[in-house]
């Protein structure tokens, strides 16, 4: 009896104080352990590692069929195909450790996180709103721009660990395959832009998730108007594209505008990006900004605007 009373005290924190900017780690932390209780969520990493070793063992492939078949003739369920058909196919994906390979990666990666951040917007941020937890958090001592932080810091995790990561692995992949001691060197920059990739994305996807999620709140809303972001605009600014022949209708898809600009931090040509025509690569970093700054200005608003409860 006497221990459980000694339990039901107060008990004194004895550790170091720290800044509002541990309880924005701590927020973050918190947000992941959230996500990592959702079958769901693991479900989707599954899927991702798919595309992750999809990649792996067909870039393998291309060095495989490109150094040691040359001439011979290989057969895929039963069929013959000539090595030289099957090399012309892999290079059309870009297998061979170059921009466009990490960009396709990241590209095709992207189809299943964006599922994952419209699950992650509704639990992390849509909740809080939702159910008025909010207020709660802001009667602690950290201020409203240590909450957006913690939560984009979560949103900014999953973006790195489903792109940047793998990209970064492929990229040590593509090393080990070629001469590593030349790749490595001749291709630092590449890695450089797969970092300058990733930190597009994380700014960009955090701060644009969060707004959608403190404007829509609910999850099948939510997961209806990004999968139109991320899904309908990309097939409406296609169609815009070929009918008017003006290469600018693109920048209404911010996936396209986010991958312009990651092909421009790995380095790649302009004229080698598909599909073509494509906008200057100065117009997708102006699109990709504005997006991002009108987001942070209404997550500024609305989160302004909850009353804190003392």
């Amino acid at each position: 009896m006497q221990q459980s009373d000694a339990l039901l005290r107060y008990r004194g924190w004895k550790g170091a104080p720290r800044g509002p900017l541990y309880a924005a780690l701590a927020m973050a932390r918190a947000s992941l352990k959230l996500l990592a209780r959702k079958w769901l969520v693991w479900g989707l990493a599954a899927l991702g590692l798919l595309v992750f070793f999809t990649f792996f063992y067909a870039q393998y492939l291309a060095v495989y069929v490109t150094t040691v078949l040359e001439t011979d003739t290989v057969r895929f369920a039963g069929v013959p195909v000539s090595a030289q058909n099957l090399t012309r196919v892999l290079d059309r994906l870009a297998l061979n450790g170059t921009a466009h390979t990490f960009g396709n990666f990241v590209w095709w990666q992207g189809y299943v996180l964006v599922i994952v951040l419209a699950l992650a917007g509704s639990l992390l941020v849509g909740n809080d709103f939702a159910h008025g937890s909010l207020p709660f958090y802001l009667s602690k001592p950290i201020g409203r721009s240590h909450y957006v932080l913690g939560k984009c810091l979560a949103v900014g995790a999953l973006v790195n660990l489903f792109t940047t990561l793998p990209a970064v692995l492929l990229w040590l992949e593509a090393g080990m395959l070629y001469d590593w001691q030349t790749y490595y060197v001749d291709n630092w920059r590449l890695l450089v832009g797969i970092l300058g990739y990733g930190a597009v994305l994380t700014v960009a996807l955090s701060l644009l998730l969060v707004a959608t999620a403190v404007w829509v709140r609910r999850t099948v809303p939510l997961a209806m108007l990004w999968m139109g972001l991320f899904a309908l605009l990309p097939m409406l600014s296609g169609w815009l594209v070929d009918a008017t022949q003006d290469e600018h209708w693109r920048l209404i898809d911010i996936w396209n505008n986010l991958y312009l600009c990651g092909l421009h931090c790995l380095g790649a040509e302009p004229a080698s990006i598909r599909p073509q025509p494509q906008p200057a690569y100065g117009w997708a970093w102006l699109a990709c900004a504005t997006v991002t700054a009108l987001s942070a200005l209404y997550l500024r608003k609305r989160v302004q605007a909850v009353e804190i409860v003392t």
